[in-house]
């Protein structure tokens, strides 16, 4: 019996409109012309989106970011599949056979006793799949190209796992000092630039590793406060405006007293 349109299953539905879309002889010439290279910055803009309506607690675009998201790896599994490397079904089989193998106390007749020891188990799962792959170097499988931030905490994190670590975040807290003071001494020393942003690096790279310490996500904690000043600024311009101050007229000391305003009605104060 053949599939009515309405019955033929969502995904099929996509992955046959990317197959029009790059057909070489009547799809889309935007879309046939694109690579890996040329889609990624789009795939990135798109996973930011998605995290800027989990932010705004916002079902309705999640749902549509998160179809944006989809396609991106349907575009890129189907310029692989024009090359003969490698389809979209295969990305599929490929991730659900990894969580599988990775949940051996879900899908076999594995038995852990506590959460550290499933933890401990997943980590050593995650090292055997590396050293499948060859990837012989300690950081090797760490994107370069990830958030900063982000890959920072990885890297530490890999490194704790062989014990470069400290055991209480209390200790880190006089390193990220520390840091800060060396960069204070290169500014007025009048180091070069380039002395100057490493000391900063180092400061910001302390700051992550305390985040960790007290198992924050760097990154995603960032992107809150960002959005957090983003919001408490925008506040403070409708409170100036209210006063009959522009924002462009308004000196620092105008600017931080609607500043204090707005954070405490934020406190309800």
């Amino acid at each position: 019996m053949s599939q009515t349109p309405e019955s033929v299953p969502a995904i099929e539905t996509l992955l046959n409109i990317m197959r029009r879309l790059r057909d070489p002889e009547t799809g889309c010439p935007w879309d046939i012309k694109q690579t890996w290279t040329t889609i990624i910055p789009h795939t990135l803009e798109e996973v930011y989106e998605v995290a800027d309506a989990v932010d705004r607690d916002d079902a309705t675009a999640l749902k549509d970011e998160l179809g944006d998201l989809l396609f991106q790896v349907v575009f890129m599994a189907q310029i692989a599949s024009d090359k003969g490397l490698f389809d979209f079904d295969n990305v599929a089989q490929g991730i659900a056979d990894k969580m599988v193998r990775r949940h051996p106390h879900l899908f076999g007749d594995v038995v852990y006793d506590n959460e550290a020891e499933q933890k401990q188990a997943w980590e050593a799962i995650k090292q055997s799949e590396r050293e499948g792959k060859k990837q012989d170097a300690f950081f090797a499988d760490i994107p370069a190209a990830m958030p900063a931030l982000r890959r920072s905490q990885k890297i530490q994190k890999r490194a704790a796992r062989v014990g470069f670590d400290w055991n209480d975040w209390r200790l880190v807290v006089p390193k990220v000092q520390e840091e800060l003071g060396e960069v204070t001494d290169a500014v007025e020393s009048g180091e070069a630039f380039e002395r100057i942003e490493e000391e900063v690096g180092d400061l910001l790279m302390a700051g992550t590793n305390l985040a960790r310490q007290l198992k924050v996500d760097a990154e995603n904690a960032l992107r809150l406060s960002n959005n957090k000043f983003e919001r408490r600024f925008l506040a403070v311009e409708q409170d100036l405006l209210e006063r009959g101050i522009r924002l462009e007229d308004a000196d620092l000391e105008t600017m931080e007293a609607a500043w204090g305003r707005v954070k405490n009605l934020e406190k309800g104060l």
